[in-house]
């Protein structure tokens, strides 16, 4: 039988594209318009600035071989540095992608990695890039079951999607079999295995770790290319996490991802998405509203429960999210930033809002995201939601339009509506045959505003 390195070698460095199904290829299209989506919203958001220029000024690079530029900036950094700077933007705007069985995100780190890799690759396929997209996606989405069944904390994704983002540096830049290896067990020992709850408790700038991740998984690559070593990693050659990589090339991860429709994180969308439900139900005003409660799994009740200052704080705050979508009908990134952090409604609505674990919720998590609401208007009725779970994972997925309007919504009002069209076109051609990448990385690096 072959043994787990063997497989994952065999998947990482000679799976081809043509060999990957259509459906996964098309999923990883919306991926990825989904995460260049959330990435240009970000880009003005005060996290988004002080990576870039961070990044400018710790993490550049000597050699234009190993340079890339940062998206939507154009200023040029190390491989690793416009990979980190990217990374570290996208996951301060809690809109991308995610996993359920790892509770954590990929899409933040394989995108940049991606970008910044296609820069020293102008052959690029359409095809071929979304492959090594789907490589990184794969291999992270199984280091991340196995580091999660093999340690007793909650770690940020950081920790294991920097193993993605080395499988695919590997792929992309033709590495061999040892190469790749030394690789992935450097990304590995350096991933930051930081305390994902802390951030629950006092969000901050830190969010998912998934910008280190990405810087990680770069530096990890580029260390083995030149002959470092860092051999073994065990979430991949351990004997007790062969189980994990069974199904590697066979089930495609990549097409289980959820994409979310609210900037919020995913534990508060069922509630949120129980708020929508009822206001709509029984076309309710926020003036009717006279309390809210919802009760939810245990982490989603730990989410940020003080009224948010921040716009991290408010990301990881449910009663927040709960309350504007109640007064907005919506959330957008204007909801969670400058003036909308002191929206007085929202306050108002807000201080009606109780949050409670319920165990039936706990017991479905991390499968699945439950929470049931409860509204009393201030004419005595009571209406329920029922069980709800969030939206857009497999078992729920949003639409291709729904995403395409996401990413509208996201990436017009920065770039405007004609750049932001032409964006969408070229991801979207990019599992044709004979598409090209270059097409796309043309409209990425200008600078979002002007």
């Amino acid at each position: 039988m072959t043994n787990t390195l063997d497989q994952v070698t065999e998947f990482t460095l000679n799976r081809s594209a043509e060999d990957i199904p259509a459906s996964a290829r098309e999923a990883a299209a919306l991926l990825l318009l989904d995460t260049i989506g959330v990435l240009i919203a970000a880009g003005p958001m005060e996290a988004g600035v002080i990576a870039r220029d961070t990044a400018a000024l710790m993490f550049a690079s000597s050699d234009p071989a190993f340079s890339a530029r940062m998206l939507f900036d154009g200023r040029r950094a190390s491989l690793a540095g416009a990979a980190y700077a990217t990374a570290t933007q996208t996951d301060n705007l809690d809109a991308h992608d995610g996993f359920n069985p790892v509770k954590g995100h990929i899409g933040v780190a394989v995108v940049p990695a991606l970008a910044a890799l296609a820069e020293q690759r102008p052959d690029l396929s359409g095809p071929d890039a979304l492959a090594a997209m789907i490589v990184g996606y794969e291999i992270a989405g199984r280091a991340g079951l196995a580091l999660h069944a093999t340690v007793s904390d909650y770690h940020t994704s950081g920790a294991w999607n920097a193993l993605g983002v080395a499988a695919m540096a590997a792929r992309m830049r033709g590495y061999s079999s040892e190469q790749l290896r030394q690789a992935l067990g450097i990304a590995e020992f350096h991933g930051p295995r930081s305390q994902m709850m802390r951030e629950i408790a006092t969000p901050t700038m830190l969010h998912d770790g998934s910008g280190w991740g990405a810087l990680v998984g770069l530096s990890a690559a580029i260390l083995a290319e030149r002959g470092f070593t860092g051999a073994p990693a065990i979430t991949i050659e351990a004997d007790e996490v062969e189980a994990h990589w069974a199904d590697l090339g066979s089930v495609w991860q990549v097409e289980q991802q959820y994409i979310k429709p609210y900037p919020i994180c995913r534990w508060a969308h069922a509630a949120i998405d129980g708020v929508r439900l009822l206001m709509h139900q029984h076309s309710l005003s926020h003036q009717q509203i006279k309390s809210i409660r919802i009760n939810s799994f245990h982490e989603a009740a730990c989410l940020f429960s003080d009224r948010p200052q921040t716009t991290s704080q408010a990301q990881y705050s449910l009663p927040f999210a709960a309350a504007a979508q109640a007064v907005h009908g919506r959330i957008g990134v204007e909801h969670i930033s400058g003036a909308g952090l002191a929206d007085p409604e929202v306050a108002k609505v807000m201080s009606r809002i109780e949050v409670a674990e319920s165990p039936r919720h706990s017991a479905r998590f991390p499968q699945g995201r439950w929470a049931d609401v409860v509204i009393e208007t201030t004419d005595g009725a009571a209406y329920e939601s029922g069980d709800l779970n969030a939206r857009g994972g497999p078992e729920s997925p949003l639409s291709q339009p729904e995403i395409i309007d996401k990413f509208t919504g996201f990436a017009a009002p920065v770039l405007g509506a004609a750049r932001a069209d032409n964006i969408r076109a070229a991801i979207l051609e990019l599992p044709q045959s004979g598409s090209v990448f270059s097409r796309l990385s043309g409209l990425l690096y200008d600078p979002s505003a002007g």
